[in-house]
């Protein structure tokens, strides 16, 4: 055989073998298929094709790292990424740390409802109610805020039980499918977050698979009236409803919208956050005093303990769309119904269900969100955030007596003639009030939003 048909065999040949062994999935440099190298360090961990990798067990927290590290306990569950937690004052002032997730995004469940958004704060609070110890850990030597300025950029570690390890709820997270990337890579634990996130995407878990949330409604709105939403509030949450009422005062990117009932001559209302999706007509649509139809969906705000709804759209082209929110009529003002401090603290009302049974609810906590006005209330004290760095830096909550019952008024921080208004001017006092009835730490309580809703006696 001439000596250049060798040469073209022996190389046929060898390239026959480099194609073998590429088909074969051996990698000659030494990389993984997604292009990063191999490293057992930090326990990153390695799987077998099929296998599912329990990551979050893993990592192990090293209480001697550089990494500032805090025993903490739950104060409020935001959502899949954002916990409020209770710790010392000299970690973070007024002894509250808003904790922001690090290396996870989960779905939102709170101003705007999006797919596995409640699966993933249910997975988060799950996870911390049962837990016998819970900690956060800095990303280096400092604790770093977000973008937003308010909230700490943390890993969350917590114990099943008293003789288990610490478990890093962030990448169990993400390894069950429940986030996509946040700077997932940069950052101390990178490596095997990447390695979580790549699992939950190859098996195709909750947010990877493609495929529509079990748990979120997907129908058309459910008509109904404020009634029937305050009395059945729990069977609604998640659903996407539609009711009408009259706009009574905006707020916080939000409004509250309220409804009066014959049957039981009680006003329903409900708080509307419409964010920073709408504008122009959209945002005309909810003036107050107008009378609108309502179509969003009801979820709990978890911060606050209460529900609102959320997820308005309004699409200007099409004004007659039922997923729309519309204008009825205008002119409307709040009811501001007068109530007792008794009947505020005690009452209660029985109510027909569906199974033709009498439900007993209470008169406050059926009514929260409406308007109301109480008079004569002795105001007994007072006090005044002072927390320069919160927004709500002078607001009050006077507390006051009326027949031998207590009732808590809460304001917003009021002004005059640029001058904040302090404690003196209704401490010992005797004042009228009109406001919205409000649920905070537990008890129904009125706020006020002006300084015009309060008169002294």
């Amino acid at each position: 055989m001439k000596r250049s048909s060798i040469r073209a065999l022996s190389a046929f040949i060898a390239l026959t073998a480099l194609l073998a062994l590429m088909l074969s999935g051996c990698n000659l440099f030494g990389g993984q298929p997604d292009g990063t190298t191999e490293n057992s360090s930090n326990n990153t961990g390695t799987e077998s094709p099929g296998e599912t990798v329990d990551y979050a067990s893993l990592l192990k927290l090293d209480m001697s790292s550089e990494t500032l590290k805090q025993i903490v306990t739950v104060k409020n569950y935001v959502d899949g990424d954002t916990t409020h937690f209770h710790v010392p004052q000299n970690v973070a002032e007024g002894g509250v740390l808003k904790a922001r997730y690090l290396a996870i995004d989960t779905p939102e469940s709170t101003g705007k409802i999006e797919a596995y958004g409640k699966k993933a704060s249910k997975f988060t609070k799950e996870k911390l109610s049962s837990a016998a110890s819970i900690l956060v850990e800095s990303d280096n030597g400092s604790w770093n805020r977000d973008s937003t300025g308010s909230r700490y950029l943390v890993w969350v570690w917590y114990k099943p039980s008293d003789d288990a390890d610490y478990r890093n709820l962030n990448l169990e997270i993400l390894q069950n499918g429940l986030a996509v990337a946040s700077a997932t890579g940069s950052n101390r634990y990178g490596e095997i977050c990447l390695n979580a996130l790549n699992q939950a995407k190859t098996a195709k878990l909750n947010v990877h698979s493609g495929q529509k949330d079990p748990d979120m409604y997907y129908g058309e709105a459910v008509e109904l009236t404020l009634k029937e939403l305050r009395c059945n509030i729990e069977k609604y949450n998640g659903v996407k409803v539609a009711f009408e009422g009259v706009v009574t005062i905006n707020n916080n990117n939000g409004v509250y919208v309220e409804e009066y009932d014959p049957e039981t001559g009680l006003y329903y209302g409900i708080y509307v956050y419409y964010g920073f999706g709408l504008s122009g007509e959209g945002l005309d649509i909810l003036s107050v005093g107008n009378r609108s139809r309502i179509v969003g969906t009801l979820q709990l705000y978890e911060t606050a303990g209460t529900y609102q709804i959320s997820g308005l759209t309004y699409r200007a082209m099409k004004p007659n769309d039922p997923n729309n929110i519309q204008k009825i009529s205008d002119g409307h003002s709040p009811a501001y119904q007068e109530m007792s401090a008794e009947r505020f603290a005690n009452g209660k009302i029985g109510i027909l269900a569906e199974d033709e049974t009498v439900k007993e609810y209470s008169v406050a906590e059926l009514s929260l969100n409406s308007s109301v006005s109480m008079k004569n209330l002795k105001v007994k004290s007072v006090y005044v955030t002072d927390d320069k760095t919160s927004s709500s830096y002078g607001a009050m909550t006077l507390t006051c007596e009326c027949d031998g019952i207590t009732v808590t008024i809460r304001t917003l921080p009021f002004y005059e003639n640029n001058e904040l208004i302090g404690a003196s001017e209704y401490e010992g006092k005797t004042i009228n009030v009109n406001g919205i009835i409000d649920y905070f730490n537990g008890n129904c309580q009125i706020k006020v939003f002006t300084k015009d809703a309060i008169t002294v006696n």
